[in-house]
């Protein structure tokens, strides 16, 4: 019964994504079946259009921008967070976790407050900030996650020996937490390309590719949309993989240079 249950669940997680990239290689115009052949039409027709590669130049620079300064600051702040003691460590962890727990709704009607406030225009620089504090309590936590089984004598034994604080950081922490820091900047960079309810707020005149995606379906629905939806799957799915194969032969190479001395 277990089983049949798990079946169910990921046939009805996963057949709207199979129906959407079926569609999105329609010969027709029509999304509706029956299915009248393979076509690379309205990729063609994607990315053909200025809109789109505007959008997806939009997206791409806010995403890497935002996952910079997420993961700078995000990782500092989990390394605080980890030499933290009592009721300052339970504070500061509450507060990180509080924009997690909020309506994206909330947060995108409070930062349109605060740049207006201050008088900041909206525009990519509003769009940056907005989406590093929506990826910034996620960082933290991956990474702090990992932090919490890290054995801090590590850099003892290595400010004993000589190290600096930054030479300890870098050649000892840094490596070890490694590639949960490139675990969580992928999570940031996946968040920021989906990023939806908090971009309508701060935005300005420049779009991403959600929202020209629901512009797109305003007008009509178009398998144009379900191809465009394909490729932000593909985009996501491609990040993912490099990433677990850069964190595959790191850990390989480590475990190459751990044997060679044994040898």
């Amino acid at each position: 019964m277990i089983r049949l249950f798990t079946y169910v669940y990921m046939l009805f997680l996963y057949a709207p994504i199979a129906i959407i990239t079926l569609f999105s290689f329609h010969a027709s115009a029509s999304l509706s079946f029956p299915f009248e052949g393979f076509s690379t039409r309205w990729f063609d027709e994607l990315f053909g259009s200025l809109d789109f590669m505007t959008a997806l130049k939009n997206s791409a620079i806010v995403a890497l921008a935002s996952t910079v300064i997420t993961t700078l600051l995000g990782t500092f702040s989990a390394l605080a967070l980890m030499r933290m003691k009592g009721r300052a460590k339970a504070a500061f962890a509450f507060l990180n976790f509080a924009p997690i727990a909020l309506p994206g709704l909330f947060l995108g009607i409070a930062l349109v407050i605060f740049f207006s406030l201050i008088g900041v225009s909206r525009s990519l620089l509003t769009v940056v900030i907005g989406h590093t504090l929506f990826t910034f309590p996620f960082f933290v936590e991956s990474v702090r996650s990992r932090l919490e089984y890290f054995d801090l004598s590590f850099e003892e034994a290595a400010r004993d020996l000589g190290a600096s604080p930054f030479q300890a950081f870098r050649l000892v922490t840094l490596p070890i937490i490694g590639p949960t820091i490139t675990g969580a900047a992928i999570l940031a960079i996946a968040l920021s390309l989906d990023e939806f309810l908090i971009t309508v707020f701060v935005t300005g005149s420049d779009t991403t590719l959600p929202l020209m995606i629901l512009s797109m379906m305003r007008r009509a629905v178009s398998p144009t949309i379900n191809a465009a939806s394909v490729f932000m799957l593909a985009v996501t799915i491609a990040i993912i993989a490099i990433a677990g194969l850069v964190m595959t032969l790191r850990r390989r190479r480590i475990e190459l240079e751990r044997a060679e001395p044994a040898e």
